[in-house]
């Protein structure tokens, strides 16, 4: 079984937002990206990494929001695709990429757990692939509740981790992963 790490959207947009004081789970998502990284990286494992862009968003590339957060750079030699769409999926040849090396299981990582995230999680589990989902390693924030207030993050990353644990992914830790790969 060959295992890649995909880290999605780790895009400043995310660090803005909260700095901007928006509610977030996971506030050391960032350190748990980065030691993924580094545990790939150390073993020779691919490292594939999807960035955001959308024209006129925050997340546009060439903007601010859209530059990569300095704990998810890529490296030489790291696949990077770029997508519009909530999954990463979706236009930009993902599969085709990960089926031409062989690589049927992922651990995927990023932002934003409830939409990205999610939507890559279960295209994955659809198209095949083996998904193991570190929570630790994902950025989380609140959002607007359909009937009117607020989910708080902590609710919306719980409900999310559960949906997607329930029957696409298997949950673990970022301090897990290694003994995994």
């Amino acid at each position: 079984m060959t295992t890649a790490l995909l880290v999605i959207d780790m895009q400043m947009e995310m660090a803005f937002r909260t700095a901007a004081g928006r509610e977030r789970a996971n506030p050391a998502a960032e350190d748990s990206v980065a030691g993924l990284l580094s545990a790939f990286r150390s073993r020779g494992l691919p490292v594939i990494h999807v960035h955001h862009d959308e024209p006129g968003s925050p997340v546009a590339l060439g903007q601010p929001g859209g530059a990569v957060m300095p704990c998810a750079a890529p490296e030489a030699g790291e696949a990077v695709l770029v997508k519009s769409r909530s999954s990463a999926f979706a236009g930009t040849g993902l599969d085709a990429h990960l089926r031409n090396r062989g690589i049927d299981r992922i651990v995927l990582v990023g932002a934003v757990a409830a939409f990205c995230v999610t939507s890559t999680c279960r295209a994955a589990s659809d198209l095949g692939y083996q998904v193991i989902l570190p929570g630790d390693a994902l950025i989380g924030f609140d959002i607007a509740a359909h009937d009117g207030g607020r989910i708080d993050a902590g609710m919306v990353l719980r409900v999310t981790l559960s949906l997607l644990g329930a029957d696409f992914a298997r949950l673990v830790t970022a301090e897990e992963v290694p003994e995994l790969i």
